[in-house]
């Protein structure tokens, strides 16, 4: 440890709801403090412990909910106190990363910052954290902002992507590994994904960014000067007592808006990696089925207490404490939770958000 670098730091962005893996994830117990992969470790843990190769625990920043403090302190009891950073209603990554970022700041002006979500799936541990060192060196070097691009498989719909600028990789790359970005690109329909994926131009954005804090900063006063000047009149407020009433005060003022459509997508001098790792954002149960193991009839069981007969391409999911038998399906999901049931066609589930709002229309919000 005593070798990482003081100027690394990271951002783990644990904020969201993972509606779609309802009923295992819910509001007050979303996906990312879940072990959905039955690792052992929950995702935001495995997030933790990948981290702790890049910086020093110290250095480590976890931005949620209000709700959630306790379960980070539960799950992550080496970090700091000061170190989770509680916001008091969701308004989308770019507040939530200006506040990590000029807090930061407000730490050390040289910082060097990793920003991640929680929630994602990686396969090859030694190639993530040699890319994320490789931007580190990049980022500390240059006033660009920088992401993660993922080399597409399939012609995805569910992701968005980052096209590579061609033409001016030669002469603007700084380095081999890194590349300029021409255009980022929202969820494209299935006949686009198939043109994005046989171009070789076009990469899955991964919503992991590296880049120094005073670039970001210089990036925010740009192009969300509104954000900028909120945050920025926190500087002498934070890492004080008084920093938890000041981002309460400012926080519902701050617009809803991503750090992608707000920042990346305008900024000039923006570069991208290819990472070559195995990489998921488990946005879905189809991507949970996607990259665990499966037996022999291709069906996925997480939980102990799960017997699966005569059926294929499943994907079965529960609390230890029940006891599930499956009999003759043919990919479907099937999930428990606190007495909460899902069966439902894998295919089908781009329904499952409209499912979790009926429910709550009729039951109310004990059961979301």
């Amino acid at each position: 440890m005593d070798n990482l670098d003081s100027n690394n730091y990271c951002v783990i962005m644990a904020g969201g709801i993972g509606s779609r893996f309802w009923p295992r994830s819910r509001t007050n117990y979303p996906k990312q403090f879940l072990d959905i992969l039955g690792t052992g470790r929950t995702l935001i843990q495995q997030t933790w412990d990948r981290f702790l190769k890049i910086c020093r625990p110290e250095n480590i920043f976890v931005v949620t909910g209000e709700i959630y403090e306790d379960l980070v302190r539960e799950q992550l009891p080496d970090i700091r106190k000061e170190n989770i950073l509680l916001e008091p209603l969701r308004r989308n990554t770019a507040p939530c990363i200006a506040y990590a970022c000029y807090k930061i700041m407000d730490i050390n002006p040289d910082a060097n910052i990793v920003v991640s979500p929680s929630d994602h799936f990686i396969g090859d541990q030694t190639q993530f954290v040699d890319t994320i060192n490789i931007g580190l060196n990049f980022t500390k070097k240059s006033d660009c902002l920088l992401t993660l691009g993922i080399m597409p498989t399939r012609p995805e719909t569910g992701y968005g992507y980052i096209q590579i600028d061609v033409a001016a990789d030669e002469a603007l790359s700084i380095q081999k590994d890194v590349l300029k970005v021409k255009t980022f690109t929202e969820k494209p329909e299935l006949e686009m994904a198939k043109v994005f994926l046989e171009s070789r131009e076009f990469y899955w954005n991964s919503g992991i960014f590296i880049w120094n804090v005073k670039s970001i900063v210089l990036a925010f006063q740009q192009l969300l000067p509104e954000i900028d000047t909120m945050f920025n009149s926190g500087f002498g407020i934070y890492n004080t007592p008084q920093e938890r009433d000041f981002i309460n005060r400012i926080y519902p003022e701050c617009t809803s808006i991503s750090i992608d459509y707000g920042i990346m997508e305008n900024y000039p001098n923006v570069y991208v990696i290819p990472a070559k790792f195995l990489w998921s954002d488990l946005g879905t149960w189809g991507s949970l089925y996607e990259n665990s193991k499966r037996d022999r009839d291709g069906n996925v069981s997480v939980g102990k207490n799960i017997f699966v007969r005569n059926s294929s391409g499943c994907i079965v999911s529960s609390s230890d404490a029940k006891i599930m038998v499956i009999d003759g399906l043919k990919d479907y999901i099937v999930a428990e939770s606190d007495g909460m049931i899902l069966i439902m066609p894998l295919k089908d589930e781009q329904n499952i958000k409209q499912v979790v709002n009926e429910v709550k229309i009729s039951l109310g919000d004990d059961f979301v």
